[in-house]
């Protein structure tokens, strides 16, 4: 597609555009969706049927029981999964990684090679598919590599799925993998995450070995749901604002008479061409495996959300970026454009990525279901005061963990969890917790049934709490909800630090729980009286970070401040609790991150602030100057000759030279307030903690400047010289 200049030739464009006819014999049936499901993956059922059963079955054991990787079965396995491949059109293979980038990474290297005498051969080694050794000195690595210093290895992750990538008549075996230096330093997000999901693993089985509910258990794991927000725009549209283009949000903008206000987009009838995006998004991520299983439209205009079941986190995180990608690939084939930022458009809802987390044991019980009669279910209450005692310690831990210059934009506004972490428990938990505090809990909450008046409704039952959209951190359940993260982030990051910090509330717990208990581990009775004498202390001291309240409230903010919760603003103070000295500690006790991998999270998550921010105050520049700077000069012509031409014919016309005069001030602080913003970009600081915080308390505050200015223009501009598709344009053309 040709980059439109235009908006008139943009919107010329946009509202012309006609759904694909559908190809013959697309069938989307169940029938047919269960011959597609995991078609494109190497799983599970694959391996069963290709690999020998004593290798088949040692495999499992790695995968499911996280026993040592055997490197004997590596050429078997190589072997088995090239000829599934190459039977289903595949030429190459990349170990695919995800670099502190936030994205995906890959290189491509093919499985043909010659035969030595003019033929070809197909080869895939046990090695070839263990190890890679991609480039890993463009990649951050906040100094623990430099530039010169270029090795770096990936390795498999046999606990996610190898799966196909299909681009046009391309056909890739792609395998998940892990990341690091040649000094075995994490470069990535993943290798972190599988070393947390191994403390969280360790310190739950301690705590149901003292329940005596370890009989079958071999291993725990974490499971996670994420739900994706993001918006669709029509593509020429897009091509016609370079802001979208280059820093996925608008800069620029004046806020439409029609926004949200009408609460008419949530959950409405979705658009056809919307619904036929969607339905190919589907197909696509069912071949891979990816159990997606919601849609609908979200609150703001132009805004949708896609939402899969539960999986273990790393197969989840990993098909998350799986998601994102095949959204973003699909969306020009409907002449849409999908955007992913936290907040595309100011005035209206951002987009987030709700992480429902739970542990789960391998033999399939949640951890985290609290069942009918909770007060009785001391092993949940376990579990459950040890989140609520990690968020309370390392709150200022998960707030850095969301931080990012783009989710900046949304939380603490009426659309996001505020910057304050808390929980919400409902009503049900919150009272177990009251009465744990002072001894044994004695009855739970019921929510009963809801009689709707008419006989041909039938009869709900009612969950025995309501739910808070507000809280960042919410139980819902049967599992937690982190709504603080944002929709264009990863969530193995967030994730690992999650189960970093409840890892080590188990640990706390689980030792005061064997030492109250000694030779008695796995008696009820003793059991019960010690949980009652442990967790009761712990609530007293952490129930300050239970709010079920409204967290936009300005209230809440005042009551936070009093508890003594932590408020980190905006990313650059967030940021900070990186190097908090618990924090280090924390992630170092459990082998999760060395300290100087810490040190270089710090100096990458500061570097990418300066960096995004940078691009988005040149593009504003660059806008103002060659799009803005004209159009409002071309207008101002207008209004000047009009004046002339009122003026010759000897009428009076003060009030059209006062609107001129008035115009001529607001280009003259247009053209000011580009050269203000201009010059700020000259600074440079070598210490990316302090050229951040010059970007957030001097470059934002102009950036805001120039915006406000260039957003009264936009509402005087005649419109056909506006030279930029507008929100009402980009929002409303579907």
């Amino acid at each position: 597609m040709s980059l439109i200049k235009s908006r008139q030739e943009a919107i010329a464009a946009a509202t012309q555009w006609r759904d694909p006819v559908p190809a013959p014999g697309v069938d989307a049936s169940p029938a047919r969706l269960e011959d597609i499901f995991g078609s494109d993956v190497f799983s599970e059922r694959t391996m069963r049927e290709r690999l020998p059963k004593d290798v088949y079955q040692r495999l499992m054991r790695t995968i499911k029981k996280g026993e040592k990787l055997d490197h004997e079965l590596a050429d078997i396995v190589a072997s088995a999964m090239k000829d599934w491949a190459t039977e289903r059109g595949a030429t190459h293979y990349t170990h695919w990684f995800q670099p502190l980038t936030g994205l995906t990474a890959e290189k491509h290297d093919s499985f043909i090679t010659p035969d030595g005498a003019g033929g070809i051969l197909t080869q895939f080694s046990g090695s070839a598919l263990t190890q890679g050794e991609p480039d890993a000195s463009s990649f951050p690595s906040g100094g623990v590599r430099s530039t010169f210093e270029a090795r770096g290895y990936t390795a498999w992750d046999c606990t996610s799925p190898v799966f196909l990538n299909r681009s046009g008549a391309n056909v890739t075996l792609c395998i998940p993998t892990a990341f690091v230096s040649w000094t075995g330093e994490a470069l990535d997000t993943k290798t972190a995450l599988l070393r947390s999901i191994e403390a969280v693993n360790t310190q739950a089985m301690r705590i149901l070995r003292v329940f005596g509910t370890d009989a079958g258990v071999t291993r725990v794991i974490t499971t996670l749901g994420p739900e994706q927000e993001y918006f669709l725009v029509d593509r020429n549209l897009y091509f016609a604002r370079p802001d979208l283009m280059t820093c996925d949000r608008t800069l620029f903008g004046a806020k439409p008479p029609k926004g949200q206000q009408l609460e008419d987009h949530y959950f409405g009838s979705i658009p056809p061409r919307v619904l036929s995006f969607m339905t190919e998004v589907e197909r696509e991520l069912y071949r891979c495996g990816v159990p997606v299983k919601t849609r609908h439209n979200e609150v703001a205009p132009a805004q949708y959300e896609i939402a899969p079941v539960f999986e273990s986190a790393t197969v989840a995180c990993d098909h998350q970026m799986l998601l994102m990608e095949t959204l973003k690939r699909v969306a020009p084939r409907y002449g849409l454009q999908c955007i992913l930022h936290e907040k595309p458009f100011a005035g209206i809802n951002g987009s987030g990525k709700h992480n429902n987390w739970s542990m789960s044991t391998d033999t399939g019980q949640n951890l985290l279901d609290p069942r009918e009669e909770t007060h009785s279910n001391m092993q949940f209450l376990t579990y459950c005061v040890a989140v609520i005692r990690a968020v309370d310690l390392y709150a200022d831990f998960l707030r850095a963990a969301v931080a990012s210059a783009a989710n900046d934009h949304r939380l603490g506004a009426n659309e996001a969890p505020p910057a304050i972490i808390s929980i919400f428990l409902g009503d049900m938990l919150s009272d177990i917790m009251d009465q744990l505090e002072k001894g044994l809990p004695r009855t739970t909450k019921k929510g009963g049934r809801l009689d709707l008046g008419a006989t041909t409704l039938p009869a709900l039952m009612r969950d025995s709490g309501d739910r808070n959209r507000t809280s960042p951190f919410a139980f819902t359940g049967n599992k937690f909800e982190f709504r603080a993260v944002g929709s264009s982030a990863t969530s193995a990051w967030p994730m690992t630090v999650l189960n970093a910090i409840v890892a080590e509330s188990m640990d706390y717990i689980a030792g005061q729980l064997e030492r109250a208990l000694g030779k008695n581990i796995g008696d009820p009775k003793k059991v019960q009286s010690a949980v009652v004498a442990v967790l009761g202390p712990i609530i007293k001291k952490h129930k300050r970070v239970i709010f079920n309240g409204d967290g936009y409230s300005e209230a809440w903010h005042k009551e936070a401040e009093r508890r003594g919760l932590p408020n980190m603003k905006d990313t650059v103070e967030a940021l900070t609790a990186i190097k908090s000295k618990k924090n280090v500690d924390v992630m170092v006790k459990y082998d999760i991150l060395t300290r100087r991998e810490m040190e270089s999270r710090y100096h990458i998550f500061y570097e990418k602030y300066v960096k995004q921010v940078t691009i988005e105050a040149e593009t504003m520049v660059t806008m103002a100057r060659r799009q803005i700077l004209p159009a409002v000069q071309m207008h101002q012509r207008r209004l000047a000759e009009a004046v002339a031409a009122t003026q010759a014919a000897d009428v009076d016309c003060e009030d059209q030279r006062s609107e001129l005069e008035s115009f001529v001030e607001k280009v003259c602080r247009l053209m000011k307030a580009t050269d203000a913003l201009d010059g700020l970009l000259e600074h440079h600081d070598a210490d990316p903690a302090h050229h951040a915080r010059f970007i957030r308390d001097k470059v934002k505050p102009s950036m805001s400047d120039l915006r406000e200015i260039v957003d009264d223009l936009e509402s005087l501009v005649a419109d056909e010289l506006w030279p930029i598709p507008t929100y009402r344009d980009i929002l409303f053309i579907k």
